[in-house]
Formats: C-alpha cells, structure tokens, sequence
C-alpha cells in the first residue's frame, strides 16, 4: 500500500457496484409499472422489514426524521408535553420532538456505551417530576407539564439499556419510542425475557433512517416506524399521506412523509445482504480492537455491553486533541468524521431550553473528543492498519487518556 493511497471515510461506490444489477432491475421496474408511489414495492418492504426487526408491522416515510416525529405524534404526544431524550445524538432525534410540539428534556448519557443512562433518567423522573394526585399523570414540577415519552437512542449502532428503561417506563407509565435510526439489525439481550431483541422491537414505535450512510441505506432520502400497535401502525399510515383514509378524504391534517416506490425496492435488494454487512462490520470493529490495543493508554476504544451486539454503524475512539488529530489523518490520506461535535442542548435552536454548559457532562466529554474512524462493510484489513498505523504515529503514547 502507497503513500498515496486514500482511505474513504465510508464508500457506497462498492457496495453500489456490487449490486448494479439488482439495483439497475428495481429502476427498471417501476419504469414499465409507473407504481413510484405506494404500491407492491413498498409493501413488500414494509413486510420484510417488519419480519426483519422482530416486530409486526412497518410503515415506510421519507425519512428518519419523519419516522420520529409521526411515531410520537401517533402514539399520542400532545402539544406542550414533555418527552425525554439525551443530548448526544444527531439533531433530528429533537426536532422530530419538538415539532410534534413537545418540549424536548435530556438526561445524560452512559460513559461507556454513549446511549441514554437509566440512572439519570430515573434520578430526573423521582426528583424532578411528580405524579397528578388526581390524574396519576406524571408533571414536571419546573415545567409543571406532563411527561409522556421516552425517545432512547441507540448511539453508533449500539442499543440502549431497554430492560432498565422500559421498567421505568412503565412504572411512571410513559410511551418508548426507540430512535433506532443508526442501529438496523443491533441486538439487546433482555434479561427479563431472557431472549435477544433486534432494534425496533422493544418499544411502542421505533424509528428508523435510510439515508445513504447507514448500513440499511436508500440511494435517496428513506425511513420506517416499526410498531406492533395496529392503531398506531394506522394513524402514521395517515400522517405520512396527509391525513388520508382513502383517496381524498382526510381524517387529519397530515404530512406527505411518504416512502417512494423505487427506494422502497432498492432497500428490499440490500435488506437481504444486511446481516452480512452487519457481520463484516462486527469483523472490522474486532480488527481495529486488536490494531488500536496498545493505544489504550491514550485513546478509548468503543465499548460494547454484554448484553449487546452493535452494528457498528460507527466506530468511534475519544482522543486528546481530536480537531488536529483529524485534520492530521486527513493530509496523511485517511477520512475520518465527527459524531457530534456540539451537543444538542448547545446548538443554537434549543437554547431557549435554558441549558448550559456542564449540564450534561458525559455527553460534553464525548462531543469534545470523539472521533469517528472509516467504518463500512466493503473495509479492507490493509486500510485498516494503515489507519492504525497513522494513528500510532501522530499521537504521542504518553498523552493523558480521556
């Protein structure tokens, strides 16, 4: 391997020319059929994917974000309600939140997997909330509104710790909707059930994303809920079509937040090499385990909990002097990415929340300092010991750990 050689951040040029075929035959086909909106194609996605995540419905929409908002929207968040998610997450996960008209409140995150932390969530909802004693609806005694959800991220492909959340959900009776929109095909072992559950499983709805990037990406904009509620399965039905029961009758003012019929095909072709991917990323997050071991002193490796299997739709290390580390792989040929550099409750359209920095210092750590290395399922060994390589020599071993 040269100097010169390039290591992409991720490449779906390979991915994409290993399955021309396929892909060229789905466009082919909704030219002779004309069916680019609804029809068989998303159908039949939505039923495979469904079967895929362990769950007994799907609805396809144009994107993660929409996914989000109609879930919440559909399980029946209201206008000026509280939901809780966390601050390290990409800014869709609030304003999915905030535009279903809710008031979007973080707890902090766990230190070692990055995703919502049970023990802050449980310390926000003894201490900071309090149930109606007429009602029984959980109120936020600053906001003196009622909490209603849980919007869990499973961060980098890694899921959340769903039993301990899903107890305190249902103790305070509050809807969880999964974001699962980087986790399509992660796995959590519930120990209450003593069985794996896939990502998109285990709360009312959850989310999912199809753009390019993820390992179940679209060539385009895509996303799904997947629910086993029936009624919630049918009121994202509407909001995704505005509001429709049928052709031009509207029983709500909805959205059009639908999936398109050739996104639809091109997922069912690559929904059947996921697991494969799935397995070639897993291979890949081990290499870079082994390559990275004797840097642990300085850098910290992603940390998977036993009761998970990530996905890995990102590998991301925490390393001193992040910004110049990056621009310093970059001239060497590596590309590399930032997963989030401001958390959302700093970014400029939520300080009206009232937040400040310190308020969520585990997510802040992790913002300040995490680095995203390539990551996709066409990674090859060599590349991956020349970033290792590059790595090893730009940064001092006897740099303080973060």
């Amino acid at each position: 391997m040269t100097q010169s050689t390039k290591i992409p951040f991720v490449d779906l040029v390979a991915q994409h020319l290993e399955l021309e075929s396929e892909l060229v035959s789905v466009f082919k086909s909704a030219l002779e059929s004309a069916a680019f909106i609804g029809g068989p194609a998303v159908e039949g996605f939505e039923q495979e994917f469904a079967e895929y995540c362990q769950s007994r419905f799907c609805a396809g929409v144009s994107s993660g974000t929409d996914a989000l908002r109609f879930a919440l929207m559909a399980a029946g968040i209201q206008p000026g309600d509280i939901v809780i998610t966390v601050p390290l997450t990409f800014i869709a996960t609030t304003e999915a939140i905030t535009q279903a008209g809710a008031r979007a409140e973080f707890v902090d995150v766990n230190p070692q997997t990055y995703a919502m932390d049970p023990k802050k969530l449980r310390v926000l909802l003894e201490r900071e909330c309090v149930r109606d004693s007429k009602s029984g609806q959980l109120i936020h005694r600053k906001y003196q509104r009622p909490v209603t959800a849980v919007v869990p991220v499973h961060l980098y492909g890694h899921p959340a710790d769903m039993d301990a959340i899903l107890e305190l959900a249902g103790r305070f009776n509050l809807a969880v909707i999964e974001d699962a929109c980087q986790a399509h095909g992660a796995e959590y072992f519930s120990k209450k059930e003593n069985r794996w559950r896939r990502a998109g499983s285990m709360g009312i709805a959850a989310a999912f994303s199809f753009y390019p990037g993820k390992n179940l990406g679209a060539c385009g904009e895509g996303g799904a809920v997947t629910t086993d509620d029936e009624d919630l399965l049918r009121k994202v039905k509407m909001l995704r079509d505005h509001g429709q029961t049928k052709r031009y009758y509207h029983d709500l003012e909805g959205y059009n937040g639908r999936l398109d019929a050739i996104q639809a095909g091109i997922l069912r072709v690559k929904l059947s090499h996921l697991d494969e991917w799935n397995r070639r990323r897993r291979e890949a997050a081990r290499r870079y385990h082994e390559l990275l071991a004797s840097m642990r002193d300085v850098i910290t490796l992603p940390m998977e909990a036993e009761s998970a299997k990530s996905i890995y739709h990102l590998y991301v290390i925490l390393a001193p002097e992040r910004d110049r580390l990056m621009e310093r792989l970059a001239k060497a040929g590596v590309g590399t990415g930032i997963h989030y550099p401001i958390p959302v409750h700093l970014q400029a359209p939520y300080r009206a929340l009232g937040y400040k920095e310190g308020d969520f210092p585990v997510a802040e750590e992790v913002a300040s300092h995490a680095l995203s290395l390539p990551m996709h399922a066409h990674l090859m060994a060599d590349h991956q010991r020349v970033v290792a390589e590059s790595l090893l020599a730009l940064m001092p071993l006897n740099a303080p750990s973060v």
